[in-house]
Order: C-alpha cells, then sequence, then structure tokens
C-alpha cells in the first residue's frame, strides 16, 4: 500500500513538471495618424444651358362605341300545381323497453 502512494506521488511531479509556463505577451502600440482640419471651399461652377422642349405628339383617334345586343324573351310559365288529396300518417309505436 505504502509503494502504490510514493508511486502515484512521482507520476502527479512528473506531470506537473511537463507543463508549460505561460509567457507574458507584450501589446504593440500602432500610432494612426488624424486627418488635419478641412480647406476651405472652391469657386462655383457656372451654371449649364437648359435643354431644348420635346415636340407635342398627336392623340389617336377615339374607337366606335360598339351595339347593345337585345334583351331575351321571357320562358313559358308552367300550371299550377294540384293541391293533394286527404293524406294520413301513421307512425308505429316506439316499441316497449325490455324489463331488467
Amino acid at each position: 500500500m505504502k509503494h502504490v502512494i510514493v508511486i502515484s506521488a512521482v507520476l502527479a511531479v512528473v506531470a506537473l513538471s511537463a507543463c508549460d509556463k505561460p509567457q507574458t505577451v507584450t501589446p504593440t502600440v500602432v500610432t494612426v495618424p488624424v486627418p488635419g482640419p478641412a480647406g476651405p471651399s472652391g469657386a462655383v461652377g457656372e451654371s449649364g444651358t437648359p435643354g431644348a422642349t420635346g415636340m407635342p405628339g398627336s392623340t389617336g383617334a377615339t374607337g366606335d362605341t360598339g351595339m347593345t345586343g337585345s334583351t331575351g324573351g321571357t320562358g313559358a310559365t308552367g300550371e299550377q300545381g294540384k293541391t293533394g288529396g286527404d293524406t294520413y300518417v301513421v307512425v308505429p309505436p316506439a316499441p316497449a323497453e325490455p324489463a331488467r
């Protein structure tokens, strides 16, 4: 039992000594030039000449109106139905419920 403790302690020391130590990184400072103030405005340019106006186009002729159709005729009227005679409806009584 004593040998197991000694062997595990030796393995732990070997394993921990093999680790890399972290290195310190120093940041690099980069200087960025800042633009200076804006210069004076330039001279205003001359106005251009206006363009020519186009010629107006002609309007096409209006088409003729089509003819209207005639109204259809009415259908024939059927004759009146006849009334029924004396009709009786017989409903049979509901069957009796069986005793429980």
